[in-house]
């Protein structure tokens, strides 16, 4: 126990010594180490529900950036903040390889090792690799679900008029 709450320390300081140089969100929005962490994770995560041709996976990845970047704009200030220190180590090789385990860079890293990468986080005994897990897992999926233009792929025909 006394480790993983060691570990946690670090990372935690870690983090925000790693945010201050390279944060995760400026003013509310995705910052580069940002948008390569989350697009990696939605290629990982909504794989199989993206288009398998490549410009319009492209294309829908952009979109699923920018829905991402609204749902962060309404997000509180502190959870801003939270958000923008862990993309901001994940960002970074020693947070990146600490929290996710995952040793090639995001653009990089195949679709299989970043899923490979977070299924390690969804199942690691220390709480704040799982916490980070959901935290990605559920951005992901609340900001591309969301959109009516995901439904067809879930067979979901919207919601019924009244």
């Amino acid at each position: 126990m006394k480790l993983g709450i060691g570990t946690a320390a670090l990372l935690v300081v870690a983090g925000g010594g790693v945010a201050l140089l390279r944060p995760g969100l400026i003013d509310g929005r995705l910052a580069p180490a940002g948008r390569e962490v989350l697009h990696a994770v939605a290629r990982a995560v909504l794989d199989g529900v993206l288009p398998v041709d490549a410009g319009a996976r492209a294309a829908a990845l952009e979109a699923h950036l920018k829905r991402v970047d609204e749902a962060i704009a309404v997000f509180p200030s502190a959870t801003q903040a939270e958000l923008s220190q862990l993309l901001a180590l994940l960002g970074s090789a020693p947070g990146r390889l600490a929290l996710a385990g995952l040793m090639t860079a995001w653009p990089q890293a195949q679709t299989s090792d970043v899923q490979r990468a977070l299924q390690s986080m969804r199942t690691a005994s220390l709480d704040l690799r799982q916490q980070a897990y959901h935290a990605l897992r559920d951005l992901t999926n609340a900001a591309f679900f969301a959109d009516p233009v995901a439904w067809p792929s879930l067979g979901y025909p919207g919601p019924v008029a009244i």
